[in-house]
């Protein structure tokens, strides 16, 4: 990881830790866990708005097998072709999409892991969920992380 970009993982404790807090108590808080990294506290920040945005009140209310009732049904055999990528086989599915092994073809050739969100499963809370996933793996760093390409 290169200097001058925060730790993924502090920033996303602080983020949980933050979630709890507004107005001058989280700038309380932000000002004492960032204290003079501008870095993270602009990681931080853009994190927090990013949830703002993406998060209702009852987020974590709702149980996830509520979410899967109107998608219990075979999904469709998706298209073997998606934008760039060429689909291969299948590798695994978990409770909001399926990923398969895929061929890029542009801007360069190489192959990926894709993830498809399971049919039905475009409602608000499963499309922020979806959207935290892809944003926490984006920052990570690491050799044992997959790196988002695209999204």
């Amino acid at each position: 990881m290169s200097d001058d970009r925060p730790d993924p993982i502090s920033a996303t404790i602080i983020v949980a830790d933050a979630l709890e807090l507004e107005g001058d108590a989280l700038r309380s808080y932000l000002d004492a866990v960032c204290g003079d990294d501008a870095v993270l506290r602009e990681e931080v920040e853009a994190l927090l708005d990013v949830a703002g945005e993406r998060f209702t009140d009852d987020f974590l209310e709702t149980p996830a097998v509520e979410l899967l009732e109107d998608v219990r049904r075979a999904p469709p055999e998706p298209p073997r072709r998606i934008g760039d990528f060429e689909l291969v086989r299948r590798l695994g599915e978990g409770g909001m999409g399926t990923v398969y092994l895929a061929e890029q073809r542009r801007p360069v050739e190489r192959r990926v892991a894709l993830k498809l969100i399971k049919a039905g499963m475009d409602g608000a809370q499963v499309l922020a969920r979806f959207e935290a996933e892809r944003q926490a793996l984006a920052l990570m760093d690491h050799d044992n992380v997959a790196a988002v390409h695209d999204a």
